[in-house]
């Protein structure tokens, strides 16, 4: 970007949108991986799929963004 075309502004709400999209899913797939393991009685073979899910849907999710703008 060339010098004069830089926002702080832009900046921030940029790092804001990548933030929550990496700990948003990561999130959901923790709480929801326990609520299955608590239903299912399998403790802590859920959480670890659910969190896996969740990193893996964070991380395309904030690419696909990180793409639009660069």
């Amino acid at each position: 970007m060339s010098q004069n075309k830089r926002h702080p502004f832009k900046a921030m709400a940029l790092i804001s949108v990548i933030l929550s999209q990496l700990v948003g899913p990561i999130l959901i797939g923790i709480f929801l991986g326990k609520w299955l393991d608590s239903t299912f009685n399998t403790e802590p073979l859920l959480l670890v799929v659910g969190l896996l899910i969740g990193l893996a849907t964070g991380i395309i999710a904030m690419l696909s963004t990180v793409r639009q703008y660069f």
